[in-house]
Formats: C-alpha cells, structure tokens, sequence
C-alpha cells in the first residue's frame, strides 16, 4: 500500500463514522458544540499540512482519538451505552462489575486525550522546534495539560454561557464538583504513559544502535 494510499483511506474511515455518527444524535445542540473542536483541530491540520506533514503513526492515533469523540458527542459523553453493549455480549454490566457509579466514558476519552494525541504533539517539537533529551519528553506533557485545562474552561465558559440542559449536557459533571481536576489528571495520567512508553522505545533503539558499532 502506497505511503499516500493508507493516510486517506484512514482519514475515509473516519469520516464515514463521523458522517454515520452525525445522524439523530442525541442532542444536536450538545453534538454541535462538541464538535466545533473538532472543526477547529482540522483546519489547524489542514493548514499545517503543505509545511508539516505527520507521520501515519500520528494521524492514526489523532483519528482514534477523533473517533473515540464522535461516539461520545453523538450519545453526549455522560449517556454513552458502553455498559448495555458490554453487557450484551458477556451478560454482564461493566459497571457494576467494576463497581462504578457513573458513567465512565468520559474518563476514558480524557485519558485518551493524554495517551494518543502526546506523541503527534512530541512529532512535531521534534522537527519544528527540535526538542531533545528531557524536554522532548516534558513538553509534550505539559501541552496535553495546558490544553486539557484550557479545554475545561472553554466548557465551563460555554455551559454557563448556554445553561440550562444544554449547559449541563455538555459540561457532563454528572454531579462530581472534581469532574474538571479529575479529568485534567487523567489526560496527564496518559501523556505520561506515552511518553514513558517512548522513553522505553528511545532508549531501546539507542542501546540497539550502540550494539551495531
């Protein structure tokens, strides 16, 4: 398959999901402003892309991502039946068999945020701004929490400036007063992990580039 084959038969996939996902939402007020990041985040890559191009490695986990966004604005993130499907295929609830009390799709989606998108972020201070060493690893982290808390104030800012059962759907507390810090330290949670994870892969090339000298 062609280097330019697979980016857009990926970037296809997607938007036959989001396209399919686009129809009867459950709230279309709500599924409109969740997804007006997601407009905003294409045309930064559209614009960006005659200058830098990411690598299909990034852009497969930035459409993962996107995905994972489209289900929870199509359900709106605090609805997401994710415990029905599981339970119709092991007859079991996820929840309850985890012993959670809300719905959880939410925290994944956040912690998706940190996990998938701070190797794209890290790709491109690599070869823009040339991070090396220590802080090609701690910026990245500190984007993904920058703009996770930037992120919590625009939706803080948008439920209150809407209010009423679009404000609330779109904020999707679902009643925890720590739903924002807790979200924050999950998309930390997975920033972390990736770049720990390619710390590992860093170090492990280096000690494999040693060896053949």
């Amino acid at each position: 398959m062609s280097s330019r084959l697979w980016p857009r038969l990926a970037i296809a996939a997607y938007a036959l999901l989001w396209l399919a996902l686009a129809i009867d939402p459950s709230d279309r007020h709500t599924w409109i402003l969740e997804n007006v990041l997601v407009a905003a985040l294409w045309l930064a890559l559209t614009i960006l892309y005659r200058r830098f191009r990411l690598s299909d490695g990034s852009m497969a986990l930035i459409l993962a991502f996107l995905a994972l966004h489209a289900v929870g604005s199509h359900y709106t993130y605090s609805e997401v039946p994710y415990d029905a499907w599981f339970r119709s295929l092991t007859g079991h609830g996820l929840d309850a068999l985890m012993g959670w009390d809300r719905n959880q799709f939410d925290r994944l989606v956040h912690f998706a945020y940190g996990l998938l998108l701070a190797v794209p972020v890290r790709e491109f201070l690599l070869r823009v701004i040339q991070a090396r060493g220590f802080w090609s690893y701690f910026l990245p982290l500190d984007i993904i929490l920058g703009t996770s808390a930037l992120y919590e104030l625009i939706e803080w800012a948008a439920a209150a400036w809407f209010g009423g059962d679009l404000g609330m759907h779109y904020l999707g507390t679902q009643g925890d007063v720590w739903d924002a810090h807790k979200d924050m330290a999950l998309a930390a949670l997975g920033g972390l992990v990736a770049m720990l994870c390619c710390a590992a892969v860093d170090a492990r090339r280096g000690r494999l580039s040693g060896m053949d000298r």
